[in-house]
């Protein structure tokens, strides 16, 4: 390992001081493009390294180190000179770095027909100058992420996560579009167990679905080719971004796909029937374009209300099952109790057709984007029993920071393994009072159809915690504030108004 990278290294984890450094550099910058900059250059210095590493090899065997088929041939990108980090550090200093990297990004794409379209080139922009770019440059070369230690020790996979969650939170209520907390995709993946199939996600974000996916399979010792990953995505930044993530990892990523038009209009896997369905869709999104769908046959269950699309993702979700597939994904928690439109009627219907295997209450705090609370429903076409389990999560996880909370892997390992004990029906699970309760049909039909676990866990149902209700109440006396302030300089404005026409109040 370089001397400057073990310096880099010594206090701090390497992705946290990494990062910091790199956000000094970002200046005027907003964190939404600035993304783009940094991880497209990390993205970069990663495939270059491991082309670096195998063009020495190459030499010292004596063979053309310019024959792209041995690169092909180890499954390593083929650098062109002018994109070789080597290169653009010679040139960090120079007064066309921004042309230099532009050119780097187009030569690549040029030579590696998987990457065209997906690198980023908005490296001219004004706000980006010189210096820090060049700044960036170096404090990426100061570190190795593509050769065979540094993948060993996956060096490039936590810079990359740790940069977009950073990013997430830099970004605020934006951030949420394109990044799941990884805390809240492990437990997914840890419930729904994807060992082997077809994995899709109609709202894929940055990719982090896919990514633990085949995470969990490795660690389990399973074949990561016995899975293949389907995706589609509306925003087409940060499809690129999902894109990038998953070639850094070597994850085949053609059929993770993007329209401007997303997946209700323009469903671009259309005959798709996967065996695990993994998300995070927008919540209560109410432009999804509903009044022009209101006949389509996914909804098999009933129309989803125009104002409100997560009813509509559940049935894309169940369109798209196989006959033994399962889903898991996120959704706010009003879709557990929503009545109004015809939510009610649909949840209703899935619960009849024995859709419904479990459902998580998580805390709050846990997502970058939004302050609503939030649950995990897992759906199963294939359940051995009419039994739904509820799990009430809310009171776990520990503060990450200030303002973020995640679970532990303490807290994944024991909701994983007690939904797991339960479905094999091993003699393991058991009921624990404010935690945990497996509900029948008639239980849950008695309580109207509500799917709140804690209605059946033993707990007082709320319809929002009090950390929630607290800022809401804040809102609102802001929202009144203002509209009080707004109101004396009208009553102001009228009384000018009135006088200049000889009328006073």
């Amino acid at each position: 390992m370089a001397k400057k990278q073990k310096e880099i290294i010594d206090n701090k984890p390497l992705e946290t001081k990494l990062f910091e450094a790199a956000d000094k550099l970002r200046k005027n910058m907003d964190a939404a493009e600035y993304k783009h900059v940094v991880l497209g250059l990390i993205f970069l210095k990663y495939i270059s390294d491991s082309f670096e590493e195998l063009y020495k090899k190459l030499k010292k065997a004596g063979d053309d180190t310019e024959d792209k088929d041995y690169y092909i041939a180890e499954n390593v990108f083929f650098v062109p000179q002018k994109a070789r980090w080597n290169f653009l550090v010679t040139q960090a200093k120079q007064q066309t770095i921004k042309a230099d990297v532009v050119t780097a990004m187009e030569e690549l794409e040029k030579e590696n027909s998987q990457l065209k379209g997906i690198l980023p080139k908005d490296y001219s922009k004004p706000n980006l100058d010189e210096k820090s770019l060049g700044g960036l440059i170096d404090l990426i070369a100061s570190i190795e992420i593509g050769t065979e230690i540094a993948k060993s020790q996956d060096i490039l996979g936590k810079v990359y996560e740790y940069f977009l969650g950073e990013f997430a939170l830099a970004e605020g209520k934006k951030g949420g579009q394109f990044y799941t907390p990884e805390c809240v995709v492990k437990l997914l993946v840890e419930i729904l167990q994807p060992y082997k199939g077809r994995i899709f996600d109609p709202c894929c974000g940055s990719g982090g679905m896919f990514v633990m996916s085949e995470k969990f399979v490795e660690a389990h010792q399973g074949k990561v080719n016995d899975i293949a990953i389907y995706g589609q995505e509306s925003n087409q930044t940060t499809w690129k971004l999902c894109r990038m993530n998953l070639a850094i990892r070597g994850i085949n990523g053609e059929h993770v796909l993007w329209n401007n038009e997303g997946s209700f209009m323009n469903d671009l896997h259309k005959d798709l029937k996967a065996d695990f369905i993994i998300a995070n869709p927008p919540f209560n999104d109410s432009d999804w374009n509903g009044d022009q769908l209101r006949t389509d046959a996914r909804w098999k269950f009933g129309a989803p209300p125009t104002g409100n699309a997560n009813f509509a993702w559940v049935q894309h979700f169940i369109y798209h099952l196989s006959t033994r597939g399962k889903a898991g994904f996120v959704l706010a928690n009003g879709s557990l109790t929503a009545e109004s439109g015809t939510e009610g009627e649909i949840r209703k219907q899935l619960i009849e057709n024995n859709l419904v295997e479990c459902i998580v209450a998580m805390p709050d705090k846990l997502f970058y984007n939004t302050g609503i609370p939030a649950c995990l429903w897992f759906l199963n076409r294939n359940k051995q029993t009419t039994d739904i389990l509820f799990v009430d999560a809310r009171q776990h996880g520990s503060m990450k920071n200030r303002t973020q909370k995640e679970f532990t892997d303490s807290d994944i390992h024991k909701i994983g393994k007690l939904v797991s004990d339960w479905q094999l029906q091993n003699g393991n699970y058991e009921d624990v009072k404010s935690f945990c309760k497996v509900a029948s049909t008639e239980e849950v039909k008695y309580c109207n159809y509500i799917l709140s676990p804690g209605r059946y866990v033993g707990t007082e149902e709320t319809e929002e915690d009090e950390t929630v209700y607290n800022q809401r109440m804040k809102d609102l006396t802001t929202q009144i504030f203002e509209q009080m302030k707004q109101a004396e300089n009208l009553d102001k404005e009228l009384q000018t108004s009135l006088k200049s026409l000889n009328f006073d109040l």
